[in-house]
């Protein structure tokens, strides 16, 4: 059975909050509660396979430390960009 869309965004966004790493559960949770409504069916399959990726490589890849694994480099720089937009000062 498949999972509708709308179970897959509520699962994503758990699975963005709950990660083990406080840091990527505020990078990742607060891009899910800004992203995921409008994303795309794929960009969503997208990422659900980035979040099975080590919290420890997943903060370096996003904070600019390390090169991301290339299917993930644009994931990364918008969620990067999100989150600066987010924090933006008024």
């Amino acid at each position: 059975m498949k999972e509708s869309r709308d179970v897959m965004i509520k699962r994503l966004s758990m699975r963005a909050m709950r990660r083990g790493m406080k840091e990527m559960d505020i990078i990742l949770s607060g891009f899910a509660d800004r992203q995921l409504a409008d994303m795309t069916d794929a960009e969503l399959q997208h990422f659900d396979a980035l979040l099975s990726e080590n919290d420890q490589d997943l903060y370096q890849w996003v904070s600019g430390q390390v090169d991301a694994k290339p299917e993930f480099q644009s994931l990364l720089d918008r969620i990067r960009q999100d989150t600066l937009n987010a924090h933006e000062p008024l």
